[in-house]
């Protein structure tokens, strides 16, 4: 049998230390919201992917797509010899995508290339270089969208100066403290001491911050947003590569606030599973470059369009949609619990909205990101997979597949109580 420990130290010796691994089991086969490892053991899965597989592990329709274009053909680059489910994805994103107007889509392989050429259309239609972003963004680990995250360690740290320039400000949430008021306040500042507003070719904001802990943009700030973009002629992008599809009960989190921005920059539960991201925006936004100036060999691949396909067919005929917003209820009762237990203390605030819920640990109501890391491994030696969030890595984020059973959610958050007994002090 080959053993996660053996794996592991294959790990070790074949791939760069630069990629960090949450979860030192190995897996084997996986279905809806349960996975084995290559040793047999099974888990709950709170990760999916990092919010990837909204339709669950090996969705039966998405299998079944992907099986018969599979029989058809499985690449063609698009820029040479297109095919008719590129256009199909495209279509759907224009339909359902909240921009304001006709819309215009282009498919690319990840989140990260997705916001980068958001970031280029941005530029070419205003002419302008300068991005704003927010504390506690994160939006891609390539060079341009670097700089747009809001983190230093271990993204950063020695790279030396990024592509910019690129400002950032307080994000306003209710789950920070920070208002609406002090965030339109540090834009203004900006404007008066850093860049001329009419410099700015974007402001790009996660509608939910992801890595940001699950934080809920305030709704007026957001609209205040739109407001300031639409005065000085700034792109206004929203990020919603993990908070699009379903999860937070809406098909994309800034439905909430009413909020139409120009460009939707989406990914991860796009394709269920496939590597497929796009963003989606307004017609003049979109065509500011001239063809040849957008791409990629493997962008809109159509065994990954095929399934993106399905995925759409399932959130619609499966009610994903209302099943985010059961989950976030569901959510909002076992936290409480968790709280009212025994090992309550260790519960902080609850953050998030629809199925896209984290909650905080702490210790005398102060981050502890020590005690989070012992209940992740006390959580998985128990047969539950999680993963931390937030700015002090505090956050417990919660990524369950939206098609869950509900007595699998009701199993995992039982492991988590039981996990908080194993490292409560």
């Amino acid at each position: 049998m080959t053993t996660n420990a053996k794996l592991d130290a294959y790990r070790t010796d074949a791939v760069s230390r630069g990629i960090k691994v949450l979860h030192p089991v190995y897996l084997d086969r996986a279905e809806n919201a349960e996975v084995w490892d290559t040793e047999g053991k099974r888990y709950i899965d709170f990760v999916g992917g990092i919010g990837v597989l909204n339709t669950g592990h090996r969705h039966t329709k998405v299998m079944k797509a992907v099986a018969a274009q599979l029989e058809r053909y499985t690449h063609s680059c698009f820029n040479a010899l297109p095919h008719e489910p590129y256009l199909s994805v495209a279509s759907e994103l224009n339909r359902r995508c909240p921009v304001a107007g006709e819309a215009r889509t282009m498919l690319t392989n990840s989140g990260a290339e997705a916001m980068e050429n958001a970031i280029k259309l941005a530029r070419a239609f205003t002419g302008r270089t300068a991005l704003i972003a927010f504390d506690g963004g994160f939006h891609g680990r390539t060079l341009a969208t670097l700089a747009l995250t809001a983190k230093v360690a271990p993204y950063k740290k020695g790279l030396g100066p990024l592509p910019g320039p690129v400002f950032h400000v307080p994000y306003a949430s209710r789950d920070n403290g920070v208002s609406a008021k002090a965030s339109l306040a540090a834009i203004e500042r900006l404007f008066k001491v850093e860049v001329d507003p009419a410099d700015v070719a974007a402001i790009v904001i996660e509608p939910v911050q992801g890595e940001g802990g699950f934080l809920v943009a305030d709704f007026e700030f957001l609209k205040a947003l739109r407001a300031l973009c639409d005065k000085h002629g700034i792109v206004l992008i929203a990020d919603e590569i993990q908070s699009g599809f379903g999860r937070s009960g809406r098909f994309f989190a800034i439905e909430h606030s009413g909020v139409k921005p120009d460009v939707v920059v989406m990914g991860k539960s796009l394709a269920g599973g496939f590597p497929l991201a796009a963003l989606t925006g307004r017609v003049d936004v979109m065509d500011a470059l001239a063809p040849g100036g957008l791409g990629g060999t493997y962008a809109g691949n159509p065994v990954a369009c095929a399934a993106a396909g399905a995925v759409f067919d399932v959130i619609d005929s499966e009610r994903l949609l209302a099943r985010g917003a059961e989950l976030g209820a569901l959510i909002e009762r076992h936290v409480p619990r968790l709280k009212a237990g025994p090992h309550g203390a260790s519960i902080g605030r609850v953050n998030g909205v629809g199925g896209m819920r984290a909650f905080e640990i702490v210790d005398d109501g102060k981050p502890a990101p020590q005690k989070l890391q012992a209940l992740i491994a006390a959580a998985r030696r128990l047969g539950l997979l999680l993963m931390a969030a937030g700015e002090h890595g505090n956050v417990v984020r919660l990524l369950p597949p939206l098609t869950i059973p509900f007595d699998q959610l009701d199993e995992g958050f039982a492991l988590i109580d039981a996990a908080l007994a194993e490292v409560a002090v």
